[in-house]
C-alpha cells in the first residue's frame, strides 16, 4: 500500500496472518487501533471488521486458507482476486 491509502471497512471469512515487510500499517480491528512495523505479525480471525491503513509506503504477506470471501460494511461481498 501507498503511504496515506486506506482500505474499507470489511471482514474476512477465513484466518488471515499478515507480517509487514517494510514500511508501517494500521489495523483498525474491536475498535482498537494497532501499529504495525516491518517485523511485526498479526493474526486476524475470520470474520473480524478491520480497516487497514498504511501510514508510510508498505508492503506485507497475507496468509489465509484458499478462497476467502470479503464482505464490506455495506453488505457487498466479493472473492480476493490475490488469494486463489
Amino acid at each position: 500500500m501507498r503511504g496515506g491509502q486506506r482500505g474499507p471497512e470489511h471482514a474476512v471469512d477465513r484466518e488471515q496472518v499478515w507480517t509487514v515487510l517494510d514500511g508501517e500499517l494500521r489495523v483498525d480491528v474491536g475498535g482498537e487501533a494497532l501499529a504495525l512495523r516491518a517485523g511485526d505479525t498479526l493474526r486476524l480471525a475470520p470474520d473480524t471488521p478491520r480497516r487497514i491503513s498504511a501510514d508510510t509506503d508498505a508492503r506485507a504477506v497475507v496468509a489465509s486458507p484458499a478462497g476467502p470471501i470479503v464482505t464490506t460494511a455495506e453488505g457487498s461481498s466479493r472473492a480476493l482476486p490475490w488469494a486463489t
